[in-house]
C-alpha cells in the first residue's frame, strides 16, 4: 500500500481489513489486500483514498466515510449499499483501512 498524503485516520487499519472480510464487503466490491474480495456489483475500492468524493456525494474525509459506512441510506436513499449495522469503532477501523488503499 502506498503512503497517503492525508493525516492518518483514528481507527485500526488491520482490524478494518479483517472487518471488511468478516462483513463480506468483497461480495460486492473488489478490495485489495482482502482475500476473495473480487465483487463486481459495487465499485472497486482500489485507490479509494485518492477519490475526492464518497459515492459521488460526500467529501472523502474520515468522518464522512464513517458516516457513509454506518448509514449509507441516510446519505443516499437510492444506494444499493446495505446498512450492515457497523458500530462507530468498526466504521472507523474500516475507514482507516480504506484510507490506506492509495
Amino acid at each position: 500500500m502506498a503512503e497517503n498524503k492525508q493525516p492518518p485516520y483514528s481507527g485500526n487499519p488491520e482490524r478494518g481489513r479483517e472487518l471488511t472480510h468478516a462483513y463480506g464487503c468483497g461480495s460486492c466490491h473488489r478490495i485489495p489486500h482482502v482475500p476473495g474480495a473480487n465483487g463486481r456489483v459495487g465499485p472497486s475500492l482500489e485507490q479509494i483514498a485518492r477519490r475526492g468524493y464518497i459515492a459521488g456525494l460526500l467529501p472523502n474525509y474520515e468522518e464522512q466515510m464513517v458516516r457513509w459506512l454506518q448509514r449509507p441510506q441516510a446519505v443516499d436513499p437510492h444506494t444499493a449499499m446495505p446498512d450492515v449495522g457497523l458500530s462507530a469503532d468498526e466504521a472507523r477501523d474500516i475507514a482507516a483501512f480504506l484510507h490506506q488503499l492509495d
